[in-house]
């Protein structure tokens, strides 16, 4: 599936983590002219974070492909790690820690294996009052992403049966890869939901840029609503009861793979979209914006067959594939105290280098960019608990990740 050049570099890699996650790129290579890359590529190295390092925050505790990291804003100081293959563990966010439970196990409904699996976990921003969250996974027979609902007995519960699932929506996958998976509630109370374009290379059905497809898109629901059944569309929704057939559910469109999508302080959505061949790109996501793909990769063309012309919202910054960085991993602003000198910056990570950036917004999608760390680990997430300090998940060792500054 990889490009010749591209599949000897991760054949390596992969020896040691197991898995392809995101990390899949085309069948061919397409010929677009990347030239026009912008400066945004070049790092400044001198903006004044300084001193970091990341360290195993909880020592005695493993994970099988941790691939997200958060908590439930339930009262309480549990975490919650979701692994791939289906199952989601808590503990107490204790360095200590022992033990992390079984808090749901839904292996036997997930399809899991490369990109596939328990993708994304978002608690109801009501959790402590109706036990409800929400997650997003890939099954097979026939191959579908799905959303739903589980419903914990009451708020302090330590298990949840796998029998209070309420689906709330599902759509077919034609591949196994580009899958997003991310769920969220945003601000406005309501659920958003990252979809790949549906796999293989290049977006075949070229889904990114069809608005009748649920694929390449961010999706927002309104999960108290019943006009779709189990959830509904939010007034301001940009195609609710549009005539021209687009789903109701589109936020935004024209993504790749968004993986990791993330909310700032300031109600901005922030998104990690991974490239083809050649660009990796992060996104502010607005309501109604078309981000390119496939017509675009980043700021470069690649593929406008069957498409018209449109307005396109570039990334706030990208960078090419020449030091090794091939995949990119969304993260979030980062909002704790332990390290002042990240405040109000956006850390994002690699994840086939492991390298670690800080982006510093300057203006109209625009920043400057800063290497933090390199060679951190497999990231696949970021998360954050209660205090806003920033963890990360280490797809490959199987270990939580804290960033904090060096002693």
């Amino acid at each position: 599936m990889f490009t010749k050049a591209l599949s000897v570099f991760l054949v390596s890699l992969l020896a040691t983590t197991g898995f392809s996650l995101f990390l899949t790129r085309a069948c061919e290579r397409n010929t677009a002219d990347a030239a026009s890359i912008s400066d945004s590529t070049q790092a400044n190295p001198k903006l004044g974070v300084t001193g970091l390092r990341v360290v195993n925050a909880y020592p005695n505790l493993k994970f099988e492909a941790p691939i997200e990291y958060t908590y439930a804003n339930d009262g309480t100081n549990r975490v919650f790690v979701v692994e791939q293959a289906g199952r989601i563990r808590v503990f107490d966010n204790k360095a200590d820690a022992a033990l992390a439970a079984t808090y749901l196990d839904i292996r036997s409904k997930v399809g899991y294996g490369g990109e596939m699996g328990l993708l994304g976990l978002a608690f109801d921003p009501k959790f402590a009052q109706n036990g409800y969250f929400y997650v997003n996974y890939t099954k097979n027979s026939p191959r579908e992403t799905v959303i739903s609902r589980f419903k914990a007995s009451s708020a302090s519960a330590m298990s949840v049966e796998p029998g209070s699932e309420t689906v709330l929506l599902k759509f077919s996958q034609p591949y196994s890869n580009h899958n997003g998976g991310k769920v969220l509630f945003g601000p406005d109370g309501y659920l958003y939901i990252a979809t790949g374009d549906g796999g293989s290379g290049g977006d075949p059905q070229n889904n990114g840029q069809d608005r009748t497809t649920w694929l390449g898109k961010i999706l927002r629901i309104d999960v108290n609503g019943t006009s779709k059944g189990n959830y509904g569309i939010p007034a301001d929704n940009p195609y609710k009861g549009n005539s021209n057939n687009y789903l109701e559910e589109i936020y935004a469109y024209g993504l790749r793979n968004p993986w990791r999508i993330s909310f700032d302080p300031k109600g901005q959505l922030w998104a990690g979209d991974v490239g083809q061949n050649k660009i990796e790109e992060i996104d502010i996501v607005k309501k109604g914006g078309n981000y390119g793909w496939r017509v675009k990769e980043g700021t470069a063309d690649y593929n406008a067959k069957d498409n018209t012309a449109a307005d396109y919202i570039a990334p706030i910054w990208q960078y090419d594939h020449s030091r090794g960085d091939v995949s990119v991993t969304g993260g979030v602003v980062y909002r704790g105290q332990s390290i002042p000198a990240l405040r109000d910056k956006y850390v994002y990570a690699d994840y086939a280098s492991g390298r670690l950036w800080a982006l510093t917004p300057t203006g109209s999608n625009t920043a400057t960019n800063e290497e933090l760390l390199s060679g951190s680990g497999s990231i696949s997430a970021f998360g954050e608990d209660q205090q806003g300090e920033l963890y990360l998940c280490d797809l490959g060792s199987g270990k939580i990740l804290k960033l904090d500054a060096a002693k």
